[in-house]
């Protein structure tokens, strides 16, 4: 059964940072594509940004473009996002998420595997 366990949210104010880690454990996540999604109050969960197995292919909403970066170490099976820049608008559960093995992977899903999600939250 694979974890996924989220941390590194908290309250910034706009125009700073965060750093969000995600640790997978149960199985090596290295061969599947991963990501972050998020959702904000009274609105549905979106994608923020996802990144391929290996790290060379990457996706960002158009959103956070520029100011969010996705990436990931395999020999720790995690995955990051460093986000800058921060609006009130990124206020938000964040949510780590990792695809099954499959042969083809697109990077905007679909994503089995799900976080408890961590909170994030920019004042203005």
């Amino acid at each position: 059964q694979v974890q996924l366990v989220e941390s590194g949210g908290g309250l910034v104010q706009a125009g700073g940072s965060l750093s969000l880690s995600c640790a997978a454990s149960g199985r090596s996540l290295s061969d599947v594509a991963m990501a972050w999604f998020r959702q904000a109050p009274g609105k549905e969960r979106e994608i923020v940004a996802a990144i391929s197995w290996s790290g060379d292919s990457t996706y960002y909403a158009d959103s956070v473009k520029g100011r969010f970066t996705i990436s990931r170490d395999n020999a720790k099976n995690t995955v990051f996002l460093q986000m800058n820049s921060l609006k009130p608008e990124d206020t938000a559960v964040y949510y780590c998420a990792a695809q099954r093995p499959r042969r083809v992977q697109f990077l905007t899903g679909p994503y089995e595997y799900w976080g408890q999600g961590t909170q994030v939250t920019v004042s203005s």
